[in-house]
């Protein structure tokens, strides 16, 4: 996923009701009274903008306008030059079957609502927990699948193209295909709240410790920050599991911990270690073929689940805050059932 934080890290809000959440394991979590709250965020859609440009001169116009989209989205640092660039992409737009790109997301999105209501809604819960903070701007384009996500303090811009799913006539190219089960709408909201969750400008860490338990207990806390921005969201949306996945890593638990033990992996720095645990992989084979990828960034998730429950007196912005991974272990008296 690509951001405009300097940290690395994907909709639709689960309205089912808490009794059919449970069903599948995923329970609301707090739902603050927001009744006071107003927010109205600016939204702006460009797809049909850039796809149906008509000229050079209208191409050079909006990629002036929108430089974030010129530099990110379009990669300009790519071309020789910019009259390359503008033979390219014009060359690119005036292609008949961005026609059929466009006409894909005018039948998956519609007119956005349902998607800029689920964005209002987060971003209500965000100012509950986060007052002060500034609303970003959020633009919806489309490049002919160049890119997904930009994210920076006061803008978000989403690639439509990218998340119309598994029906879409064209997809992401290069991608393997458990990662394409993401690009989906329903992971777009989802997507944005992690990615502000993992920003080192609310998810405060200890950049000099170098520990596997350190890098877990960094995304745990950013799953759980994404979690309340969208209480009713089922955990797979917000870690990109499959229900299966789910499913499975919670029924297995207790194997899973027992690996990281008996392997002392916690306090492992080593880097080819911990990006087997980490980082994107279809699986993690160390463990088992069933194991899914990432499952110490899940692991973190479930520590930090219980470090708040055992302490209910910290806040979630008091949790964002704490850089001491090892307390945060310690505290939660981590051990899961068999």
């Amino acid at each position: 996923m690509k951001k405009g934080f300097p940290v690395l890290l994907a909709v639709v809000i689960c309205v089912l009701l808490l009794g059919s959440c449970s069903e599948n394991n995923d329970e609301c979590v707090y739902q603050p009274d927001t009744s006071g709250i107003e927010v109205s965020l600016q939204f702006e859609r460009l797809d049909s903008a850039l796809l149906g440009v008509k000229s050079k001169e209208d191409l050079r116009d909006f990629l002036n306008d929108y430089p974030v989209i010129r530099e990110y989205f379009l990669r300009r640092n790519q071309y020789p030059n910019d009259s390359v660039m503008m033979q390219v992409l014009y060359g690119k737009f005036q292609n008949p079957h961005i026609d059929t790109l466009q006409q894909e997301i005018n039948r998956v999105f519609g007119d956005l609502s349902s998607l800029k209501e689920e964005l209002n809604k987060a971003f209500t819960n965000f100012k509950y927990y986060y007052p002060e903070a500034e609303l970003p701007e959020i633009k919806f384009i489309a490049t002919g699948l160049d890119n997904d996500m930009f994210i920076s303090d006061s803008l978000i811009v989403v690639g439509l193209d990218y998340y119309l799913g598994d029906s879409a006539k064209y997809r992401p190219l290069g991608l393997y295909e458990y990662m394409l089960e993401r690009y989906r709408p329903s992971y777009i909201t989802p997507s944005i709240m992690l990615l502000y969750g993992i920003s080192s400008k609310y998810n405060k860490t200890n950049t000099s410790d170098k520990t596997m338990l350190a890098d877990m207990i960094g995304y745990g806390k950013s799953f759980y920050f994404a979690k309340h921005m969208m209480p009713c969201t089922p955990d797979s949306l917000l870690i990109w599991y499959s229900r299966k996945e789910i499913s499975g890593s919670r029924k297995n638990e207790d194997i899973v911990w027992a690996h990281f033990l008996e392997n002392q992996l916690l306090y492992e720095t080593d880097h080819l270690v911990k990006k087997k645990y980490i980082e994107e992989r279809p699986k993690t084979y160390e463990i088992g073929e069933d194991a899914p990828g990432r499952i110490g960034t899940w692991l973190g998730w479930q520590i930090v689940r219980q470090y708040m429950e055992r302490n209910d007196e910290v806040t979630l912005h008091e949790l964002m805050q704490n850089t001491d991974a090892k307390e945060i272990f310690n505290k939660s008296h981590y051990k899961p059932k068999k």
